[in-house]
């Protein structure tokens, strides 16, 4: 069944400055809060000791966090990992060794619990590796975008490379900026989701562009500003369909997936209605703010092609 049995005619193009403004200033807000505030970064950056406890029966998360606290570990994040298993993540502390830190949890909860329970796993990780991590998440990003705007420039136009990046960096600033503002957690699940929504708005982007160049090259009449307006119309019911199925798949992660991937189908819930707001707004009107024109997306001709025969 068509999202839309005829194309609409919105007028997408004729709100772009409205929609300019609302994004400068997430980007704004976004940009402050990560200035003063910065991220709640989890243990795979700031270094940290996790552990992995499992006892004989179901157990309570909340049971494991008043434990915690009343020995002395309040701002331990614990997590399920299972029924009977949990996940217990613990911030570095000075003059405190990993080990001790594990054997002081132990013992807490072993007091706390009238049965037995097992050590499973233990992991730590140094802080000069989550510093290493951080450079590298932050490196991944920028080749992400680098790639992204050669490959949008070889195989359109560099303006609409450079519009397409700026909807990427848009996406990625407001993404973070979200964990920033409400203090959320962010680690490496995360960051791989962060990636996740580059690729994501940049497939729709492109899916955009290309019917852009289309209308560009096969209608005779129109601005640019009215080629652009009904390449958007043209692909607003794909651009929907793909966020819409998209959405219903994240929101059941978010909601049964349980805590271990909140952060991650967070991130890549609020990715995607901001890459689908990019798609629409931010990498359009960044082409036609750059000036392109219909000369620009004609084919190049051939070097001695004309429409006359040559004559002996």
């Amino acid at each position: 069944m068509r999202l839309f049995t005829t194309v609409p005619s919105l007028d997408f193009v004729g709100k772009r400055k409205l929609a300019v403004a609302g994004s400068l200033s997430l980007i704004i807000v976004s940009l402050v809060s990560l200035a003063i505030r910065g991220l709640n970064y989890g243990i795979d950056f700031t270094g940290g000791t996790l552990l992995e406890i499992g006892y004989p029966r179901a157990i309570e998360v909340r049971d494991v966090r008043a434990a915690l606290a009343e020995g002395g570990f309040a701002h331990a994040v614990v997590q399920p990992f299972s029924t009977k298993d949990v996940l217990i993540r613990l911030q570095q502390r000075e003059g405190v060794s990993s080990a001790e830190l594990s054997s002081r949890v132990i013992r807490v909860l072993r007091e706390a619990s009238s049965e037995g329970l097992d050590l499973r796993r233990v992991e730590f990780v140094g802080p000069q590796v989550g510093a290493e991590l951080r450079e590298d998440g932050g490196l991944a990003m920028l080749l992400a975008l680098g790639a992204i705007l050669a490959y949008v420039g070889f195989r359109f136009e560099i303006r609409f490379a450079v519009g397409s990046v700026a909807a990427l960096v848009h996406d990625v600033i407001i993404t973070i900026g979200v964990f920033s503002v409400f203090a959320l957690e962010f680690d490496l699940t995360v960051l791989a989701a962060v990636l996740a929504v580059i690729g994501y708005s940049l497939n729709d982007t492109i899916v955009v562009f290309d019917r852009v160049r289309e209308n560009f090259r096969r209608v005779r009449r129109g601005s640019p500003s009215e080629i652009v307006n009904r390449s958007l119309n043209e692909t607003l019911a794909r651009t929907l369909m793909t966020s819409m199925t998209t959405l219903l798949v994240l929101i059941a992660l978010f909601v049964l997936g349980g805590d271990l991937i909140h952060g991650f189908a967070t991130a890549l819930i609020i990715g995607v209605v901001v890459g689908t707001y990019s798609s629409i707004y931010v990498a359009s009107s960044a082409v036609l703010a750059l000036g392109v024109t219909k000369q620009d997306m004609m084919p190049a001709k051939k070097e001695g092609a004309s429409g006359e025969s040559a004559r002996p």
